[in-house]
């Protein structure tokens, strides 16, 4: 490792002023990592109607701060708090950011932009110069594009070099042309022939893709996946142009936070060494859920969006069966109002067995984790994947579709080898769901082998430490590529600059 880094991380969401898909997590969890690694890592997001300040401790870090926004200045406000040493700066504007939803506006994208210059005018007004800007998700894609137009010839960002991160390759913030406009680029014309726009159309993930010097995303098997055209959204074109930059690394679950042995809101505290105590989580599982309190019938708890992605189909096609192995089977989520309806219905059907719950309300979260004996996560596709893992640490066995992150964190038990930590399946299909199923509530009957099972998934490693070194090591590699580069990308009224990306 070299000299500690400056990195600034961008991002829409961040736990634990603001959850709604898995990126808050990562960047949540990532930068205490990468601090305790000894780098200078500083986070910037929006500030919404729901942060409260008096809550997080909010305190006033630049009253006004000029942004340059739709041709015009725009003046923002600046706070900070900071979480385990790392400071968290928050852009605040009354009209764009505190609002009573976080996303699903028509004016989203240019949110996002006004959030994303704001930010790096900020690190010039306090004259902090990033090493590296990592960049997560289309919400902040407009940045490594920024780092070869606008900011190209700007001597206070010439060595900052840009990771841009892919979570879900489905939401990639397609707009109009407009949003070039309200982004101060439209006169930076893009050709690149193998990228989804044309006519009206602008993809910003698309951008960062293209732009970012090094591109990563949140496992390795996914890394793989959306080279192909099954899972590549339309990008996987362009993607496989850049391979060479494109790189997976698994996301990590924050130990601290999700702990068993220490968690509030679970029942009764457990480890790997004392299963007993976990029994107790069950059957207040069990109550909670209105099902027979019954220590041994095993159950199985699944917190979804419940979509066809997450493999909702596959569940509903076999779930007569399922019950016919004798589980109960707890679901948590909200999603499409189609299976709101199958799965109230077989609730209905099967009352003793079956219950939902539409919601993500925190006080199911933990105890389906900390009291289920399994869980299901049947995804179409899983680029990562953190529940399995949150899962595993408490002892709730998984059952997944080797897809993307969960075909890197869960491994096939196999009794004769005493290896593995969960169960899985690959064809999309539902009957070999079922036939994952079945194996694990086989297994369940043998009480040693389960425990030993349970042991071994608890005490497997998915914390953050080994994630952090190698995204230190990505961001070397990123600085690197980008010094290579600074001598030979074509200035923006070239021909040539308005044809290719970097390499």
């Amino acid at each position: 490792m070299g000299a500690p880094l400056k990195i600034l991380m961008l991002s829409s969401e961040m736990v634990p002023f603001v959850k709604v898909g898995g990126p808050a997590d990562v960047v949540g969890a990532l930068p205490k990592a990468l601090r305790r690694l000894g780098h200078d890592v500083r986070v910037t997001m929006p500030c919404y109607r729901s942060i409260r300040s008096d809550q997080f401790g909010l305190t006033l870090a630049l009253e006004s701060l000029e942004v340059p926004f739709r041709h015009e200045i725009q003046t923002v406000t600046i706070r900070e708090t900071t979480v385990s040493n790392v400071p968290i700066y928050f852009v605040d504007e009354e009209h764009f950011f505190r609002r009573e939803n976080i996303y699903g506006y028509t004016d989203d994208g240019d949110r996002f932009i006004l959030f994303c210059r704001a930010a790096l005018e900020f690190c010039r007004a306090i004259d902090w110069q990033p090493d590296v800007i990592h960049a997560h998700e289309w919400h902040t894609a407009i940045v490594p594009n920024w780092m070869h137009t606008i900011y190209r010839d700007d001597p206070f960002f010439a060595s900052t070099a840009t990771v841009f991160t892919v979570h879900n390759l489905a939401y990639q913030g397609i707009f109009g042309n407009r949003i070039l406009e309200v982004a101060g680029i439209a006169d930076q014309q893009f050709v690149f022939p193998i990228m989804p726009e044309a006519g009206n159309v602008v993809d910003l993930m698309g951008r960062g893709v293209a732009y970012a010097d090094i591109v990563t995303t949140v496992s390795e098997t996914y890394a793989r996946e959306i080279l192909t055209t099954e899972y590549g959204e339309g990008l996987d074109t362009l993607l496989r142009y850049r391979a060479d930059h494109l790189y997976g690394v698994l996301n990590g679950i924050d130990d601290d936070t999700y702990n068993p042995a220490s968690d509030p809101y679970i029942t009764q505290n457990f480890d790997a060494d004392h299963l007993d105590a976990r029994q107790a989580n069950k059957i207040a599982l069990q109550e909670k859920a209105g099902l027979e309190p019954d220590p041994q019938r095993p159950v199985i708890g699944m917190i979804s969006r419940l979509v066809r992605q997450k493999g909702c189909d596959l569940l509903a096609a076999v779930f007569d069966q399922i019950m016919d192995l004798g589980a109960q089977v707890i679901i948590v989520g909200t999603g499409d109002s189609y299976y709101h309806e199958i799965f109230q219905g077989l609730a209905a059907k099967y009352p003793h067995q079956a219950a939902t719950h539409f919601s993500f309300s925190l006080d199911w979260l933990q105890p389906i984790y900390a009291g289920a004996d399994m869980y299901l996560m049947p995804s179409r596709v899983e680029p990562c994947g953190l529940n399995q893992m949150i899962a595993m640490r408490y002892g709730a066995i998984p059952i997944v579709r080797a897809t993307g992150g969960l075909a890197d964190t869960v491994m096939e038990y196999d009794p004769r080898q005493e290896t593995g930590t969960g169960f899985t399946f690959f064809p999309y299909d539902p009957w070999p769901l079922y036939g994952a199923v079945a194996r694990a509530i086989q297994t369940y009957q043998f009480t040693e082998h389960w425990r030993e099972l349970m042991a071994r998934a608890m005490r497997a490693d998915h914390s953050w430490g080994a994630s952090a070194i190698r995204y230190v090591e990505l961001y070397e590699r990123a600085i690197d590529t980008h010094l290579a580069n600074a001598d030979h990308i074509p200035p923006p009224e070239s021909p040539l600059a308005t044809s290719d990306p970097p390499r």
